[in-house]
């Protein structure tokens, strides 16, 4: 299953994959991928990282699970292939990017020109098996993905951390706030975007970080 990322990470996480843990991961996902339907196709599991290698990485924004509908999941948090719905969650971050940072409000919901700038889309775990959330959760990915962060956390420096939600608020508990920045709001679903993801000015105030450090902002 290592052979799916790119060398950047593969060298910076070399030592994850000859764990005991990844190896039980990988024979689950593999197994998985043979006797069900499982989310994103397997080509895309590492999509967020073969989109912004490690040395690019500006700004983490952290999801949980992929999509579980027909399609949807791509392997970068929150973003769908274009031509398909919106899902909730990223129409709320477009409505609060266009009164952010007054862009229109895109008609896809690809992110993967987010990715391209630097922003790393982690989801905590990378598969999922169809019509059924949370399938792959507890298997081991989130002990990768908490290895990743990790690994960013140490080896750089000035990274913009967005956490949404108390999920990833919970999982960015391990980043130093010293070496890096974090932006916390409620989560964009519908059910709580109300509450303070609205208005939380998250996009504007990254690329202001970025540009105090010395670094070039996101085209959002």
């Amino acid at each position: 299953m290592k052979d799916g990322i790119n060398n950047s990470w593969k060298k910076v996480l070399h030592d994850e994959f000859d764990k005991p843990y990844f190896k039980e991961l990988s024979n689950f996902v593999n197994e998985e991928y043979k006797n069900q339907v499982v989310f994103p196709p397997a080509n895309k599991i590492f999509s967020a990282f073969n989109a912004c290698p490690f040395e690019d990485v500006k700004v983490v924004i952290i999801g949980q699970d992929p999509y579980h509908g027909e399609g949807q999941a791509n392997g970068m948090c929150f973003s769908v292939a274009k031509g398909l719905k919106i899902p909730p969650s990223l129409r709320n971050i477009y409505k609060e990017l266009a009164s952010d940072v007054k862009k229109e409000i895109p008609k896809h919901g690809d992110l993967s020109h987010w990715a391209a700038q630097g922003v790393l889309l982690l989801n905590a775990t990378l598969t999922v098996r169809k019509s059924i959330p949370g399938s792959h959760q507890k298997k081991g990915w989130e002990t990768f993905t908490d290895a990743v962060i990790l690994r960013i956390n140490e080896d750089k420096q000035n990274v913009i951390f967005l956490l949404w939600g108390a999920y990833a608020q919970n999982k960015g508990k391990i980043i130093d706030s010293s070496k890096h920045h974090i932006l916390q709001s409620p989560h964009p679903s519908p059910f709580s975007a109300h509450r303070g993801f609205l208005g939380n000015k998250h996009f504007s105030k990254c690329n202001e970080f970025l540009k105090n450090y010395g670094m070039k902002g996101i085209d959002w």
